[in-house]
């Protein structure tokens, strides 16, 4: 875990180097057991979990700490910050299935200050995961499925970890279809999904692409910066937008931070720009 520090300026901002998927070649076993493992504080990441599993055909378990996390955004904060200066990591209860017994585990869990929650902590120090294909997926309020993924990656050194799915809260009416193009792409489903295609080459903003970023991004709860340049796609379903963002550091260090921040806006009537996620 980051320090306390690190930790509160990544709830400010979120997430980090972003990747792009690719299609998985490798030959799926029909005896292969996939599993779906997540924690779940609100039950965001339940819903994102459930759809998962149904999509996968995958047998599912819950992580639970012994003792839970059911305060507000602040206790939340002060209770992490107590138990990482302590040392501690959170106890969970035991599943209620042999994670040994499966080959593909999908894990989940919220993003809380640009990592996974403290429960996940408890799963990672209590399973052997040593050679397994651990994929995960989260959900957020802004970002942070690459940088949870990168820690994970360091926790569990001798195991395959790779970047799955993630959504905003925000936008959970949204995950079903998008599962759905992710485990296609990505070939942990059979099945037929339109390609997206490239943005094109980023330029300055122009008054109108600020216009966009503003109501996609003017609201939010922390700052995400002033646009410089953009790249736009376009879809059958959406216009895309590809932000540069720069904002000087929250914490008075004389440091100018750069973010991605993705945009979209549906083909429909009355459709108003949503950001999807930030990259930190």
């Amino acid at each position: 875990m980051r320090n306390i520090f690190s930790i509160l300026l990544a709830s400010i901002g979120l997430v980090a180097c972003t990747s792009t998927p690719q299609k998985n070649t490798e030959e799926k076993s029909s005896a292969q057991k996939v599993l779906v493992v997540y924690y779940s504080q609100t039950g965001a990441t339940k819903k994102v979990a459930e759809e998962l599993k149904q999509q996968l055909d995958a047998d599912i378990a819950e992580i639970v700490a012994e003792k839970p996390y059911d305060g507000d955004f602040g206790q939340t904060i002060e209770r992490c910050k107590k138990e990482q200066e302590a040392g501690e990591v959170a106890a969970i209860k035991a599943l209620d299935v042999n994670v040994s017994d499966y080959d593909l585990i999908f894990l989940g869990y919220p993003v809380w200050f640009g990592t996974y929650a403290p429960p996940v902590a408890g799963f990672l120090k209590s399973q052997s995961l040593e050679g397994k294909k651990i994929v995960t997926f989260c959900t957020f309020g802004s970002g942070g499925l690459q940088s949870s993924t990168s820690d994970i990656l360091k926790a569990l050194p001798n195991s395959e970890v790779v970047a799955g799915y993630g959504v905003r809260n925000a936008r959970l009416d949204k995950a079903a279809d998008e599962i759905n193009r992710f485990l296609i792409e990505w070939g942990y489903k059979e099945g037929e999904v339109e390609l997206l295609p490239a943005f094109m080459e980023h330029k300055p903003v122009t008054d109108a692409d600020v216009e966009v970023f503003n109501q996609a991004c003017g609201n939010y709860q922390f700052p995400l910066g002033t646009p410089v340049d953009v790249a736009i796609r376009e879809t059958a379903n959406s216009t895309d937008y590809e932000f540069t963002s720069e904002m000087n550091s929250p914490n008075g260090e004389d440091v100018r931070l750069t973010y991605t921040i993705y945009v979209t806006v549906e083909k429909t009537e009355g459709a108003i720009p949503v950001f999807t996620q930030v990259i930190r």
